[in-house]
């Protein structure tokens, strides 16, 4: 596909977690996407309380076989993921949100697989639509 695939915290949960009600949807999707899927390290701490202790060694799994990779410098990008913050503070918008917006803004061809209704609402440089892939699209 060529696309930078990027995944979000709702994102792993549903497909992690057997009873989250977007789990199947997350299936589907894990199978339609190439991987690795890139994140920021934000995005896997949100995902890792999500699961919480009995659910997280499924995460570390994915991680130990690189099929999602952490892919964002933060140091790099502060100032942008600050300014999202600011822009979206009535939201209000995650850390791990601002910096995944960020990440569509620096990657080519980027693609968001998220279950996030948030995402409708963010924007990339400024006015554009980010990539989704969500339950509602």
């Amino acid at each position: 596909m060529g696309e930078n695939v990027l995944v979000d915290a709702a994102f792993l949960a549903a497909l992690l977690i057997p009873r989250d009600s977007h789990h199947d949807w997350a299936v589907a999707q894990s199978a339609r996407h190439g991987r690795p899927w890139q994140t920021c390290e934000a995005a896997l701490s949100e995902t890792s309380y999500l699961l919480g202790a009995r659910g997280t060694p499924k995460l570390i799994e994915l991680l130990r076989r690189r099929l999602v990779v952490p892919s964002f410098a933060f140091a790099d990008n502060c100032d942008g993921v600050l300014d999202l913050m600011h822009k979206y503070s009535d939201v209000p918008i995650s850390l791990a949100d601002a910096c995944l917006v960020r990440m569509t803004e620096i990657l080519s061809n980027p693609m968001v697989l998220t279950a996030d209704s948030d995402f409708r609402v963010y924007r990339r440089h400024g006015r554009r639509v980010i990539p989704l892939v969500a339950p509602w699209t």
